[in-house]
């Protein structure tokens, strides 16, 4: 009976729609192609990679074997006529494909599974596809019996960006059989471009953790490229002193030429307009026709792409860009579209000609300081995390890829390590196909990288850890539930899967999360345990209130589930020595404020920083009634008095004041709308790349510093406010803090509040409202920057009725 009920609920399951397998265990593969070198080099990744994964080599043959065995035959389109009647009526029955692309079908009956390319890298992405499929463990080949496929790319530039740099948060340390391993799986997701960067850019020439010199390792990087037929991009800044005398022009000259030189295969050139190397677009004209030149002496085909990156712009310097754009020079390739970038992709479409291809230069590498930062992130996030933590969004991502993939040719995404490694998976399938769900990209990463047995577990917990960072912390009851199931995938998993730098990086991260999470909870409780103390200083007095408040605060030292912190710091040894991540300075030798989050592990998460910092100057104070009232002003601090109001505009309520743009779906950039935005700008200091507490002259800052309701370049900054008291009179109280410097000047309806403010000089300012903007009860302040400024920025206000 106990047999009888299992043949029936096998074949209610099938019936079902369940997945069934051919299996490809004693498979042979099939191939005629004798020349094609690319096409023999993808038949040595479909036989390298399963044999990796089942210690199973699959043997090669050009003859079809006898009937019922086994087989995975390939081929190229145009070459398929020595494929039998029924294979080629099979694959003729499937949609057409274009350039680049692949048929997969299986033939159950045969047990065949053929994979056609409509050239040899249809070919190569065609065994790309069927190996995500794939169900490979030791001993054992699978393929789903129902794959049937026909696809081709929706976008002909795919790819990502691996600079050798040491601003980089792992790469500098790969060696060239790492990099080629790596350059093989963005191929298998569908990538067809890497973009490498010459020996000199904006930093360092070398690291400790370089095995080759910049130069060539270069030329190791366009070799395993085009030995796979990808292309070969190359970012390239101008750093010169000078673009128009000959001497300065000559040797950056000869320094390209040198490069160019170095590099077997080089496509295309992408030339910055600035972030760095900020050059008048007249000169950079000019200055890129000689470039073209050099280039083509050894790459003749090879075209050079700019974008309009620059960090102060005015409308005289877009309006020369664009008009040099427009003249579309015989070595222009295309406009690139990045980071920095003040006209919207659609505005660009618009001004330049239709002819002109634009490339996508997504930044998926950074969370905070960047293109597309993290909506809605908890401030614990930013000051812990940081710009450049290990990151998997991959919801986000395919928003923000498809909120204008139409308008572009496709993307080589900016990337500065391995943190963005399932985002450069994700922005590669949507690439090829912006309808492909998330949760696919997502089974397929899991399913080809860690292991068949765990493909939903770590899909879902990819989309666990992205959950983990969307609103508020302090109420996120998802983050212990995601190092819970984090942690029963560590129990399970092998020492292949444990010692697997993907997995690590996933399990890192749902540790790492909920230690902040535990500690946040920890640390807010101490806060409001020490204000309460200060809050009796009135019938204590200040000499005993402040010493206990001290204490209270300073129990955040004593560490809240050390075993997650410890685990954390053992999971990053375990990434420096798998892939070479480096997630802390002094053991790893990262870059300060490039991946080294785990340095950040015990910031401080509550104001206690500044808390410490004013109690201590109050003791000093010699009269205790001016200690009392300082305590006062200090417990108070957030709290206007009646009929008044206090935002602080990291918070979700106060930021329900500011006056929406578009939706964060349609803008992700923020270049149409408002975001929040995190760091306090110091004096004489342009950017700000770290959260903390350390703010004007060497002071601590109040925690409400360290985030901003902000708008980029001219788009204004509007903060509604209204049941105001039409008859009386207000004051308005502002902090401007922020990670970049700007002038800004204030309206209220219009009214002037103050003229142009040049923020980072001071924190604070006060000003009168005029009495004919809250005459309705309601006024709309507004900020906007001067021209060629970065944007508006606003952390308090204070609405004081007088």
């Amino acid at each position: 009976m106990k047999k009888t009920l299992i043949l029936v609920l096998l074949a209610f399951f099938a019936g079902k729609g369940f997945s069934q397998h051919i299996d490809l265990t004693e498979a042979q593969i099939i191939c005629f192609e004798k020349k094609d070198r690319r096409v023999l080099k993808a038949l040595d990744v479909l036989q390298e990679e399963t044999e990796k994964r089942s210690n199973i080599r699959l043997s090669v043959a050009q003859s079809w074997p006898r009937k019922s065995h086994p087989a995975i035959a390939v081929g190229l389109e145009k070459h398929i006529e020595k494929f039998p009647e029924e294979y080629r009526q099979v694959i003729a029955g499937l949609p057409s494909i274009q350039k680049e692309g692949y048929k997969i079908v299986v033939v159950k009956e045969s047990q065949t599974v053929l994979v056609i390319g409509k050239d040899d890298r249809g070919v190569l992405y065609g065994i790309g596809k069927l190996l995500r499929k794939m169900e490979v463990r030791p001993g054992q080949i699978l393929v789903p019996d129902d794959l049937n496929i026909a696809s081709s790319p929706a976008y002909p530039i795919r790819g990502h960006q691996l600079g050798y740099r040491p601003k980089t948060n792992s790469y500098d340390a790969w060696s060239p059989a790492q990099y080629e391993s790596y350059i093989r799986d963005l191929a298998i997701f569908g990538a067809n471009a890497i973009e490498i960067m010459p020996p000199r850019t904006d930093d360092d020439f070398t690291s400790v953790h370089m095995k080759l010199p910049a130069i060539e390792m270069i030329a190791e990087q366009s070799k395993i490229c085009d030995a796979y037929g990808m292309d070969v991009w190359m970012w390239y800044p101008n750093l010169g002193p000078n673009y128009t005398h000959p001497d300065s022009i000559k040797k950056e000259l000869d320094e390209r030429l040198e490069v160019f030189k170095t590099v077997p295969r080089l496509d295309a050139l992408f030339v910055p307009g600035g972030d760095p190397g900020e050059v008048e677009p007249d000169v950079l004209f000019t200055w890129l026709e000689q470039v073209a030149d050099a280039l083509h002496q050894y790459h003749p085909k090879a075209k050079i792409w700019v974008s309009p990156q620059v960090f102060k712009p005015t409308q005289e310097w877009f309006d020369v860009f664009y008009r040099h754009v427009n003249q579309r020079y015989d070595w222009f390739g295309g406009v690139v579209f990045g980071p920095w970038i003040k006209t919207p992709i659609a505005e660009i479409r618009k001004i330049i000609h239709p002819d002109i291809p634009i490339r996508r230069y997504p930044d998926i590498t950074h969370s905070l300081s960047c293109q597309y930062p993290i909506p809605e992130w908890d401030l614990a996030y930013a000051i812990t995390l940081g710009r450049e933590c290990i990151n998997p969004r991959p919801s986000d991502q395919k928003i923000i890829h498809n909120a204008f993939d139409n308008l572009a040719e496709g993307s080589i995404s900016y990337s500065e390590g391995t943190n963005d490694d399932l985002n450069k998976i994700v922005w590669s399938d949507q690439d090829w196909d912006p309808q492909t769900p998330v949760i696919e990209t997502l089974r397929d990463y899991a399913r080809y990288f860690i292991g068949p047995d765990f493909t939903e577990d770590v899909a879902q917990g990819m989309m666990a850890l992205e959950r983990n960072i969307q609103g508020p912390l302090l109420i996120n009851d998802e983050v212990m539930k995601t190092l819970y199931q984090w942690q029963d995938m560590e129990k399970k998993a092998p020492d292949e899967v444990l010692s697997n730098f993907r997995f690590q990086m996933g399990l890192i991260r749902a540790y790492y999360d909920a230690y902040i999470y535990r500690r946040l909870v920890y640390e807010t409780a101490l806060e409001q345990k020490a204000l309460e103390t200060l809050s009796q200083v009135t019938k204590k007095g200040a000499d005993n209130v402040i010493p206990e408040a001290k204490a209270v605060l300073l129990q955040a030292k004593k560490s809240v589930m050390p075993e997650l912190r410890q685990r954390c710091f053992s999971l990053a040894d375990s990434l420096f020595r798998s892939i070479g991540a480096q997630l802390t300075v002094e053991k790893h030798h990262a870059m300060k404020g490039r991946g080294n989050f785990i340095d950040n592990i015990d910031v401080p998460l509550n104001n206690a920083p500044w808390l410490l910092f004013r109690l201590s100057a109050i003791e000093k104070l010699p009269d205790e009634n001016q200690r009392l009232q300082e305590v006062i002003q200090i417990v108070q601090r957030n709290n206007p008095g009646p009929g008044s109001f206090y935002d602080n505009f990291g918070s979700p309520k106060s930021m329900a004041r500011i006056k929406k743009g578009i939706s964060w779906e349609k803008d992700p950039g923020g270049l149409e709308s408002p975001r929040v935005s995190f760091g306090i700008g110091l004096r004489k200091e342009e950017w700000v790349h770290e959260v903390t507490a350390a703010g004007f002259e060497g002071q601590v800052s109040p925690i409400a510093w360290m985030n901003q309701a902000t708008t980029l370049y001219s788009q204004p900054l509007e903060i509604i406010y209204d049941h105001l008291d039409p008859h009386s009179s207000y004051t308005i109280r502002i902090s401007y803090t922020g990670r970049f410097r700007s002038r800004i000047k204030m309206v209220a309806d219009d009214f002037p509040v103050h003229d142009y403010i040049q923020t980072g000089i001071q924190p604070i300012y006060e000003f009168k409202v005029p009495k004919e903007a809250i005459a309705d009860g309601k006024v709309i302040f507004k900020w906007t920057c001067g021209e060629g400024e970065r944007g508006s920025q606003v952390s308090e206000i204070w609405l004081l009725k007088q």
